[in-house]
């Protein structure tokens, strides 16, 4: 119901991430866990430039052709489904290289995706659920700013495809409101599914073994964390100098320069400092505490976050939204206590290699991660498991250890933490799991969601079965060959 069906080459494939009808079309190469999220990415970025190149398409066809002829095909309560709907859906799919079969029943399956949409709305009517303008806002603002990240700056992306950003929200934003509402009426329709272990046995036995998915080697890894103090002149340093460039600015010296040439914020820097629209809770609390209350041009003293210090500049405020320029400093650590790190950790290895301490025990008593409570296993941020795909660990990660037998513990290696800061760590390959065809030993969680999944589908069709009796349907009669849309029609 939810996917076009001739895009399930493999049962088990139809069961995977509801809440998002691309999530598992896209996903349908057999390999289950290791491209959930990439694939996520990936897909985001290409269905932003598909949205764009099909607003261009339009543009250009209603350039060449003053009148385009449309015309209603369904109805479903109050909500109206044009033929136009299904031919862009279409195409689509054509572009995206998944049509199987006749373009009549491709068509017939998209119909049937947007009644489901639509029935979706009509429920949210009726439930009065509405999404707020701040909702819609904030959702187009985190996409916004993931694909800005994607071309480097808000000014390629404008020059890439001609078009200023605020032009792309207004043609999206009633769509964004749509998808919010269907997702909520989706979540409510299955807040109470759970499943049993036997119910989820029963699913894995009912599997074909052609059809499980093949999980890749995977790998648990653990740490032990050094990271080496800040001292309190270099802190005295950098908020000395950050005083000085806002004793600059307030001088008459430009701000967004004074940004471009010293902020160590990559991001915005080249930007002079420019964040963009943030919303409330989106920022580090202390930073959003004080931007919030400055006006329109107001520079602030130094705020402490956890990424270091910063000096902030009111650009504008919009309900609530902000949008500021800021001068991030970062206190270094010197080299010298970056060497005391290493070779500590050096010594702890000692200790673990002669089996005078377990790599538990020396995680326990001498790493700085939150993770030493948990014997130093380091935590999949996707997956919320302690197993790694290759392509899923942090590079260097995966360089130290592919080079490991399990058990053996790394040289103490350089990286940078969750807040950007140098630090030594010791790494150890716990475990290092073959490729296999899932199964319930040693792949049980992603067993239990596509079986968790399969059960909320099956409500969902419940559901759509018995709100299309009671809701107003019209179907044009071109799609009478359509299968079940005859008992769908309101008589």
């Amino acid at each position: 119901m939810r996917c076009l069906n001739v895009l399930f080459k493999k049962r088990i494939l139809r069961y995977i991430n509801l809440t998002d009808k691309w999530d598992y079309c896209l996903n349908f190469d057999r390999n289950l866990q290791r491209n959930i999220n990439t694939m996520k990415k990936a897909f985001s970025i290409f269905t932003f430039s598909l949205i764009i190149t099909l607003f261009a398409w339009g543009q250009e066809n209603e350039q060449r052709h003053q009148t385009v002829l449309d015309e209603v095909v369904a109805v479903v309560g109050k909500n109206i489904i044009l033929h136009s709907d299904i031919e862009t859906q279409y195409l689509q799919y054509r572009m995206e290289g998944y049509i199987e079969g006749s373009s009549s029943t491709i068509k017939c399956d998209i119909l049937k995706e947007i009644i489901f949409q639509k029935l979706l709305l009509n429920q949210a009517d009726i439930d009065s659920i509405v999404v707020g303008p701040v909702q819609v806002e904030q959702e187009l603002d985190r996409r916004f700013r993931y694909y800005i990240s994607q071309f480097g700056s808000k000014e390629k992306l404008e020059e890439y495809y001609h078009k200023p950003v605020d032009q792309f929200k207004d043609e999206m934003r009633d769509m964004i409101g749509d998808q919010i509402l269907q997702q909520d009426v989706q979540a409510a329709i299955t807040k109470n599914v759970t499943i049993t272990p036997k119910e989820i046995k029963a699913f894995y036995k009912d599997i074909h073994q052609d059809s499980l998915p093949l999980i890749n080697t995977a790998y648990q890894v653990a740490e032990i964390v050094k990271k080496p103090p800040i001292s309190a002149s270099e802190k005295l340093a950098v908020k000395e100098k950050l005083l000085n460039l806002r004793t600059r600015i307030l001088k008459g010296e430009s701000f967004a320069t004074l940004a471009i040439l010293y902020s160590e914020d990559p991001g915005s820097a080249k930007k002079g400092g420019e964040l963009g629209m943030y919303g409330q809770g989106e920022l580090y609390p202390e930073f959003e505490s004080v931007a919030y209350g400055l006006k329109e041009g107001e520079i602030s003293g130094i705020v402490e976050t956890e990424a270091g210090y910063h000096i902030i500049q009111m650009i504008e405020k919009k309900d609530e939204f902000i949008n500021v320029r800021h001068i991030l400093l970062r206190p270094k650590i010197s080299p010298y206590e970056l060497q005391k790190a290493a070779v500590f950790l050096d010594s702890v290895r000692v200790l673990i290699v002669n089996n005078n301490l377990s790599f538990k025990a020396a995680a326990l008593k001498f790493s700085d991660s939150q993770n030493r409570f948990n014997d130093g296993i380091i935590i999949n941020p996707n997956s919320g498991n302690a197993m790694f795909q290759a392509e899923e660990l942090d590079p260097k990660v995966f360089y130290v250890i592919d080079k490991l037998e399990v058990g053996i513990v790394s040289d103490a290696v350089s990286y940078l933490t969750d807040k950007n800061q140098e630090a030594y760590r010791l790494l150890q390959l716990v475990k290092k799991v073959a490729p296999h065809k899932a199964n319930m030993t040693q792949d049980y969680d992603v067993i239990q969601k596509a079986a968790i999944n399969k059960k909320k589908q099956e409500v969902i069709d419940d559901w759509v079965i018995e709100r299309a009796a009671k809701t107003y349907i019209r179907i044009n009669e071109k799609f009478n060959n359509c299968s079940y849309f005859d008992t769908w029609q309101s008589k």
